[in-house]
């Protein structure tokens, strides 16, 4: 790997008014900040836009029991697609590689648009994840590049208002769409993706005008095997964790998708370990304890994380039977604890330079939460549900910047893209992990409770993949199905809570560094003094 030491060049048309020592100054950092907002604006957007709009797309399309697959083709290839995009940018610069992102979650946002079938829409969602898995991993690492670690947290804010206000735009126009038969001679539902298009085409012009960080080229050789040998290791398991239930965990298929999987993963770590510093992945940046402890637990919040998240609305929906807007109404006690605990734990450590104990505390809350949640049921009131929402939320607050930031803070600054696309890219493959096997869990206990009812729609003869029929049940009727989602829905959350005390314990191992008053451009230009600065020759 070799560095080109040639000074950063602004874009055509643009200034980038830098100190001496790399830093830039607070109005170039807050342009540069708009830019970024845009494009996570794009993909806060469509999370919470899907997470109220899911249930009726998969009514419409005939799926509700393959619904992981659209939410799980998305994360395989944005999990995937995340680290080359750390090393992409640092031979190409942050700049294009985002508008490349955004550009790709466009085509894959009109693709979905016009999907025929769940598998047609989980195909094109893959699509959109290759773009996604950019979007959320540059950004941090732009902000890496251009603000301290110290100082980190006084600007996360401004990403915290993206997420709260999608939180809140979100649910509305994601309800507002699948609740209507047709809107412009378009099926309403198909508007969820399509209404993307002019946030994306805004996106792009803002961040190629503002986006204009100094960049240093680095030559790196791209890790394609890596990303192959990846592909082939994730892919089956995460099939055998769909279809699992219906195949028989010890079936014939599943041991055959094991093995491939588990041949897969072990091509990877070999091919890693061949590319070295050019690796998707480089397993040096293992032997830091900060970042293998953080990414550890990054990928087991990801598991509690994605699989709260996405059985959430089914509760609300399903069991609740509230309207996809009222679904995203309700949860904003959640994003309402996110926002609060992420921008209060901001400044503090921003004051006070320490970090460790929120992860701490924000472990301990969500385990609490997971295990809460596990007891909910049919009859359970939405004042108690929504208070654990909020408590939910406010530990997930407290984790999620403060891991990434250890893993910023202790990297050298050659290596802020991967090792920031890597953080993101452990938590991805946990979410990955936790949607594909809770949801897995939850429908082979609703089906296995179903199995045991007679008469009416009871039994074999009810099918899930279209839960619309409730509607036309009496209460009597439905209260049996409705109380076997509502257990199915707890053995998933008793199980997440498990899973985070996993997280809860390892957080205690986290070894605490103290974090850096410069940023990434700033320690890069040290490095290269020190380099420049001739030997003393003594005597």
């Amino acid at each position: 790997m070799s560095e080109t030491a040639s000074p950063a060049v602004p874009a055509a048309g643009t200034s980038q008014p830098q100190g001496t020592d790399g830093a830039l100054p607070h109005k170039q950092i807050m342009l540069v900040i708009y830019g970024l907002m845009l494009g996570m604006l794009l993909a806060a957007l469509d999370m919470t836009i899907m997470g109220t709009a899911t249930k009726t797309i998969a009514d419409q399309l005939h799926g509700q029991t393959i619904q992981a697959w659209v939410t799980t083709a998305y994360l395989i290839t944005s999990t995937i697609a995340t680290p080359l995009y750390g090393k992409l940018s640092d031979i190409y610069g942050r700049k294009p590689m985002y508008m490349t992102a955004i550009g790709l979650f466009l085509v894959g946002s009109v693709a979905s648009g016009f999907a025929q079938s769940m598998y047609e829409l989980a195909a094109f969602r893959a699509v959109q994840g290759l773009g996604a898995g950019g979007l959320m991993s540059l950004a941090l690492a732009i902000i890496a590049d251009i603000v301290s670690p110290r100082e980190r947290g006084r600007y996360m804010g401004y990403f915290m208002a993206v997420w709260g206000t999608s939180s809140v735009i979100g649910p509305v126009v994601g309800g507002f769409f699948a609740g209507v038969e047709s809107f412009a001679g378009i099926a309403g539902w198909r508007w969820v993706f399509l209404v993307n298009i002019p946030v994306g085409i805004v996106g792009l012009i803002v961040v190629f005008r503002y986006l204009n960080v100094p960049h240093r080229k680095v030559d790196h050789r791209i890790d394609y095997w890596g990303a192959a040998t990846l592909t082939a290791g994730l892919v089956p398991l995460l099939i055998v964790a769909e279809q699992g239930r219906e195949w028989g965990w010890g079936s014939a298929a599943s041991v055959t998708m094991y093995v491939i999987g588990l041949v897969g993963l072990a091509a990877f770590v070999f091919v890693e370990n061949r590319m070295g510093d050019e690796a998707l992945i480089p397993l040096r940046l293992f032997r830091y304890s900060v970042f293998s402890m953080s990414n550890a637990i990054n990928f087991i919040l990801g598991v509690g994380m994605f699989g709260m998240m996405m059985s959430l609305p089914l509760y609300l929906q399903i069991v609740k039977g509230a309207s996809p807007t009222e679904s995203g109404l309700l949860t904003l006690p959640m994003t309402a604890g996110i926002l609060i605990a992420a921008m209060t734990s901001g400044r503090a450590i921003a004051k006070t330079g320490r970090y460790k104990v929120f992860p701490v505390i924000g472990l301990g809350v969500v385990a609490v939460s997971m295990f809460l949640f596990g007891q909910i049921g049919t009859d359970t009131p939405m004042l108690w549900t929504m208070t654990i929402m909020l408590a939910a939320g406010a530990g997930l607050g407290l984790c999620m910047q403060t891991l990434v930031l250890s893993v910023q803070n202790i990297v050298p600054p050659k290596d802020m893209g991967v090792a920031t696309s890597s953080a993101t890219f452990f938590r991805s493959i946990g979410g990955t992990v936790g949607t594909a096997v809770f949801l897995s869990v939850l429908f082979s206990v609703v089906l296995d409770r179903l199995s045991g009812l007679a008469g009416g729609r009871g039994g074999g003869n009810i099918d899930i993949n279209d839960t619309s029929f409730l509607a036309r049940m009496t209460p009597e009727q439905k209260r049996p199905i409705l109380d076997a989602f509502s257990h199915g829905i707890d053995v998933v959350f008793t199980v997440g809570g498990i899973v985070i005390l996993v997280a809860f314990a390892l957080i205690w191992f986290l070894k605490e560094v103290p974090l850096s008053m410069k940023s990434g451009i700033e320690r890069r230009a040290d490095e290269e003094s020190a380099a420049e600065e001739p030997a003393v020759v003594v005597g």
